[in-house]
């Protein structure tokens, strides 16, 4: 018998049910099709010992001790509803439901509610890492009920990157937390990787240097303060070439990007919550910007601008690049505390940032600093004003302050460093310029406002 069950053999499925397999745990698996389990289990050398073929759900569910769990490793959405329509009829009361997609966590507690009505727990767990994530060792944000959580524990923290021995997967908080903590990761994640792109086109478009030349600079960084998986990957993308046609490899790929909705909902969910996400809004719009690549060739032609040259050192990109990507950072982090408090989900961030540090996309050198901040005293509860990290922004923002101003006076655009220094400077000034916008909103709508010396509910003498 199987102490788990996973449903699902794409790319993240099979792999994750390798992993759980070399962890020496027993593993039922079961695919729609059903030749693709079986030319799975062929692949799986000797670790087929551990791995149970099911050619129907009904053999799934005999295969796995009771109580039993069982991972679904489908698509998004519909896909996952009329997987749970289809097992509830055969598991009992007390079996345990993993949905391990990108789930949004919306979907996730209205199915954790259902279920528990019936008897069944539902466990959200977001699982960061890509495929070779998934295989030797993601990141693992759990969400559900803590009891449901606790038999599969073992499973789950042997399957998970480790950070100094430490498993980089941890019970978050009820019904969607898990869920929701791996959106804000991917839209942190959008932010960065933008961040990333906007300085290798700074490099290419405004001072010639060629792909090889920033992957270097990009390998070197990553020894220091800008140590992160996505730095790291940056440089190999760089210095990588097509072997089609000797050229780079970056140049022969249509720069048009796709994406999977987890960041929209970053920004769907901070805008809900009133909380503000604009690097990772500038990384989206980036995106959506890049799909349209005929109006941007006709704009080519169309629309003038400055010569796009610009005089910028190594260490101003580098400093640029660690203030933003903490701005993203501290962003996400915002929309974590607003989602908490408005869910009562307590989530810790601290131990967030902690598994983090290994196995997703997003971990970097940064995020030992973020845990510590957390656990110490946090002015404002807002990660830039920790005093490690005020510190930190007062010598790295000149950087970003020098670099944004020089790539927009060359015409090249940087719209996620130019949202991350708009929100510091936002956020340096004890009185902002909403006094204004109030007073022109009770000008033409008469919505009143609070004035300085006390009191809400005031109107201008414009009303008179």
């Amino acid at each position: 018998m199987a102490q788990i069950g996973l449903i699902g053999l794409g790319t993240m499925g099979a792999n994750l049910a390798m992993n759980i397999a070399d962890n020496g745990y027993g593993v039922a698996v079961f695919n729609r099709t059903t030749a693709t389990t079986h030319e799975f289990i062929a692949d799986a050398g000797d670790l087929a010992a551990n791995l149970t073929a099911c050619e129907t759900l009904e053999d799934l569910v005999a295969n796995l001790t009771p109580p039993r769990a069982i991972i679904l490793m489908v698509p998004a959405g519909a896909p996952v509803d009329m997987q749970i329509d289809a097992l509830l009829p055969l598991i009992d009361k007390g079996d345990t439901l993993i949905d391990a997609g990108n789930a949004n966590f919306h979907d996730t507690r209205r199915r954790e509610t259902a279920l528990a009505e019936k008897g069944y727990a539902f466990v959200g767990m977001g699982v960061s890492g890509g495929s070779e994530g998934a295989r030797f060792g993601p990141s693992i944000m759990v969400g559900g009920p803590e009891s449901s959580y606790a038999p599969i524990k073992p499973i789950i923290e042997a399957i998970s990157a480790k950070y100094d021995g430490a498993p980089c997967a941890a019970h978050l908080g009820p019904d969607g937390a898990g869920h929701f903590v791996k959106t804000v990761h991917n839209g942190i994640e959008y932010a960065d990787m933008q961040i990333i792109a906007e300085v290798w086109g700074l490099m290419r478009d405004g001072q010639g240097k060629t792909p090889a030349e920033v992957g270097a600079l990009f390998e070197g960084w990553n020894e220091g303060r800008l140590k992160s998986y996505l730095a790291e990957i940056s440089a190999k993308v760089l210095l990588a070439t097509d072997s089609k046609t000797g050229r780079p490899a970056v140049e022969v790929i249509v720069d048009r990007a796709g994406q999977k909705g987890t960041g929209r909902w970053t920004l769907i969910e901070a805008l809900q919550l009133g909380t503000s996400a604009t690097t990772i809004e500038a990384a989206v719009a980036a995106r959506s910007w890049s799909s349209v690549r005929d109006l941007r060739a006709i704009g080519a032609e169309t629309l003038s601008g400055p010569e796009a040259q610009v005089d910028l050192s190594e260490a101003d990109y580098e400093a640029a690049m660690l203030a933003a990507r903490i701005v993203a950072y501290a962003q996400g982090f915002d929309i974590l505390r607003a989602a908490s408090t408005e869910y009562e989900w307590s989530l810790d961030y601290a131990r967030t940032a902690e598994i983090w540090r290994a196995g997703c996309i997003i971990r970097s050198a940064l995020l030992d600093d973020i845990s510590a901040a957390f656990r110490a005293e946090m002015p404002g509860g807002s990660l830039i004003m920790a005093p490690a990290f005020a510190d930190l922004l007062a010598e790295t923002v000149p950087g970003l302050r020098k670099v944004v101003g020089a790539g927009i006076a060359a015409g090249l655009p940087v719209p996620a460093m130019a949202a991350a220094l708009g929100y510091f400077d936002t956020m340096r000034q004890a009185r902002g310029t909403t006094d204004l916008v109030q007073g022109q909103r009770d000008f033409f709508g008469a919505h009143s406002f609070e004035r300085v010396d006390g009191g809400s509910g005031h109107h201008g003498p414009w009303r008179d």
